[in-house]
């Protein structure tokens, strides 16, 4: 074979490459932006996490266990959603997906050996929670971020809040408000005071290590952090509007 067919034969398979390639990516569009718009309107039934604990749980020779009950978003108490962002996200209302203060914040901490949260927000929890699968890595943050991205832009704040508070992990096979709040206080989520709704939203860094019902000193110091901020938010007026 010449020189000049083999040149011909490369750009050929090239070629093939790229437009694999770009139907590949066309597709992969197509169906993250009509899985987002889906749940927009249809609640997520399980998410990998789920999956993930529950494997985890038969490992440890328990019982398979996902408890959860969506709760819409008039029935989740106001108290726990002005916790949620007090103590998740006190940008959730004003910022589009990214809070990059808190970000650069987070990482000039980890730089420095303080290990602290990453910073993320509860829009980018939720993309992590609902569409991707647990674990870290750079292509699971871009994943991440991709999916925070058509978020926000596709779905309401009242949406966010609402499937954040219905699938995050808050208890050994527990998901969601409705479930912790019948697991720890015996009462449904709408009818949470502002320091049990606290209480809750404390030990979501951790629930598996952390529990409302048996809050430590630490617990307890992050619920009082929790409820000043909440304060704090309200006379500045960022809760007391968007609900």
């Amino acid at each position: 074979m010449s020189s000049q067919s083999k040149r011909k034969n490369h750009r050929f398979t090239l070629k093939k490459i790229l437009r694999g390639f770009g139907k590949a990516l066309l597709w992969f569009f197509a169906v993250t932006i009509f899985w987002v718009l889906l749940y927009k309107f249809i609640n997520p039934s399980i998410t990998f996490l789920m999956v993930e604990r529950g494997f985890e749980r038969k490992a440890d020779h328990k019982s398979w266990k996902i408890d959860k009950e969506w709760k819409n978003f008039d029935e989740l108490s106001m108290n726990l959603k002005k916790a949620a962002i007090a103590g998740e996200d006190a940008t959730f209302m004003s910022h589009h997906g990214f809070d990059f203060k808190a970000i650069e914040k987070a990482y000039s901490k980890n730089q420095k050996g303080n290990k602290v949260r990453g910073g993320s927000t509860i829009s980018q929890q939720t993309a992590k929670n609902v569409f991707l699968w647990p674990g870290r890595s750079y292509i699971r943050k871009c994943f991440e971020a991709y999916f925070t991205f058509l978020m926000e832009t596709l779905w309401s704040k009242k949406r966010i809040l609402e499937v954040y508070l219905n699938v995050i992990e808050m208890g050994d096979g527990i998901y969601g408000a409705e479930t912790a709040s019948q697991t720890y206080f015996n009462k449904s989520a709408n009818k949470l005071t502002k320091s049990q709704a606290a209480l809750i939203v404390a030990v979501l860094p951790n629930p598996l290590k952390w529990s409302p019902s048996q809050p430590t000193d630490y617990i307890y110091h992050k619920q009082y952090l929790i409820l000043r901020n909440i304060k704090n938010l309200e006379r500045l007026g960022v809760l007391n509007n968007g609900f």
